[in-house]
């Protein structure tokens, strides 16, 4: 466990990452005339720096902590950083042909406002850096909520919008009241343990009451919920994805969300134990409420998406059934034994699949929405006449969402249905048949956007569509892994493998953390 001064060499690509975002905006107050594509060039350049620094300290064998235990240096988090950094480069190209963030075309006032747009979008990246490499309390809450408050700010970023701001405010009422339960939980784990690190509380709750255990680890959950859109915290998310921007949709849709699981990992496998309790009373709750959680936030979202019409609203059910999906990894995680493996594992592979399906879903409709389109299903009929190469790749995403083989999708579901099954059970079995039956129901809203661009007439009159060649390279690339990645199946996996291990503190490291 390093401390703050030895850990500032291993803390460079967050370090790049605050230079960029005070570049993105002493540039523009220096230069006087806001440039969304200048504003576009230093968040990459930014992003590419930070990619390189995580290469370059990245060891899939060495893991030790940060400031005094604070955060982690391992594998598992360097995975998450490239993951995040991904997200955001791609949402930020195809923003930069987004009329709802930033206008490239409004005339004198065109391109306003771009600077913060990319620095709160790498901001929060920032954020997502800290939570998904969190080992204490203190940092955890911290880092959610610095992610959260940048996310209520960019779902607001159209100010003079109704609809956007009355995202926003949704969006902060919510967020609100999830960040106020979670700190009640968090204070009763600390009440437990005398300290907020995560060994610490793992070491101190292990033989404690299991009903106060269980309790603070609900309360907890609310926190952690909220941000990964699970029921019964997921109120936020359709009237949140409809009113943002677009590209702040995909972004909110795949970033937030992986580091919300990144966070549930760690929580999981660094503070809760895996039973709770002493004696006779020992158990572990985890997999049964966990489990509960998981069936609830499929089904919602399934059933919830059948009657959309609006395909930001639809998308936004679809990432609720997704989240009740990757819970079920975390199910299997939570079981103890070699099924922890497992069931991270699971989540890790469901999350890069979900990386390219859903932001290449939502380029699609940032295309449309560039060409002229609306954004309802109707919209959409005779979109394989009137735009080939989009509404092929729509078709893509839209098979792999569903889980059908030989998509990408097909392999983040198999190994989260896995995990389940080769832990076995009742328990496990029954919910992965549910969870089965569940990728059934998503069959029929998926179906209905293939139907409208292929089977339905476009509208009398209607023309070719001309898509901007940012979106239709930002769509090819999101395809081409979702159409491939099964023959990526063996390296993808042991990559992931490699990336899973975690920084966990010796027993004398946590005996001192709990002391005063």
């Amino acid at each position: 466990m390093l401390d703050n001064v030895q850990s500032l060499s291993h803390f460079l690509p967050e370090t790049i990452l605050s230079v960029t975002i005070l570049a993105l905006l002493l540039v523009d107050l220096i230069v006087g005339k806001p440039n969304l594509k200048r504003s576009a060039m230093i968040a990459s350049v930014g992003l590419g720096a930070t990619l390189l620094a995580v290469i370059g300290g990245w060891s899939s064998s060495r893991a030790f902590g940060l400031f005094g235990g604070l955060m982690a240096h391992d594998p598992m988090g360097d995975f998450f950083k490239i993951f995040f950094i991904v997200t955001t480069f791609f949402v930020g190209l195809a923003a930069t042909r987004a009329r709802d963030a930033v206008d490239y075309s409004a005339g004198p006032e065109k391109d306003t406002e771009s600077a913060e747009f990319y620095a709160l979008m790498l901001t929060t990246t920032l954020g997502m850096f800290l939570m998904a490499t969190s080992t204490d309390l203190l940092t955890a809450f911290l880092s959610l909520e610095t992610v959260s408050i940048m996310s209520y700010i960019l779902s607001g970023f159209r100010r003079r919008n109704r609809q956007s701001a009355e995202a926003s405010l949704k969006y902060v009422i919510y967020g609100g009241v999830a960040s106020g339960v979670m700190l009640y939980g968090m204070s009763l784990l600390y009440g437990a343990a005398g300290s907020t690190s995560f060994s610490a509380v793992r070491v101190a709750v292990a033989g404690s009451s299991s009903s106060m255990v269980v309790m603070a680890v609900i309360l907890c959950l609310a926190g952690f919920g909220y941000k990964i859109a699970a029921v019964p915290f997921h109120m936020w998310c359709p009237d949140v994805y409809q009113g943002a921007p677009t590209p702040v949709t995909a972004f909110l849709s795949v970033g937030p969300k992986a580091a919300g699981f990144a966070l549930l990992i760690r929580f999981f496998t660094g503070c809760i134990p895996s039973s709770v309790g002493s004696g006779l009373d020992a158990s572990n709750p985890w997999p049964l409420l966990l489990g509960i959680i998981a069936c609830a936030t499929m089904t919602l979202g399934n059933l919830a998406a059948l009657v959309q019409s609006n395909l930001k609203r639809l998308f936004a059910y679809s990432s609720i059934a997704h989240a009740g999906y990757l819970l079920l990894g975390l199910t299997a995680a939570s079981a103890g034994g070699t099924s922890v493996h497992e069931g991270n594992l699971a989540i890790t592979v469901y999350l890069v699949t979900y990386l390219f399906m859903n932001i290449g879903a939502f380029v699609v409709i940032m295309a449309m929405s560039d060409a002229g389109l609306g954004e309802e299903l109707l919209d959409y009929r005779g979109l394989g006449k009137r735009a080939p190469l989009a509404a092929f790749c729509m078709a893509v995403f839209l098979v792999s969402l569903a889980g059908l083989p030989p998509m990408a999708g097909f392999v983040g579901k198999f190994y989260v249905f896995y995990a389940l099954i080769a832990k076995g059970g009742t328990l496990m079995v029954t919910i992965a048949i549910i969870g089965v039956l569940n990728s059934a129901v998503s069959l029929y809203y998926y179906a209905r956007i293939l139907r409208a661009m292929y089977l339905e007439q476009p509208p009398e009159g209607a023309a070719p569509l001309t898509l901007s060649r940012v979106h239709t390279a930002t769509i090819s690339i999101m395809a081409v892994p979702t159409l491939v990645m099964i023959l990526m199946w063996t390296p993808l996996v042991d990559f992931i493998n490699r990336s899973l291990l975690q920084w966990l503190p010796t027993t004398v490291t946590v005996i001192h953390a709990a002391l005063p």
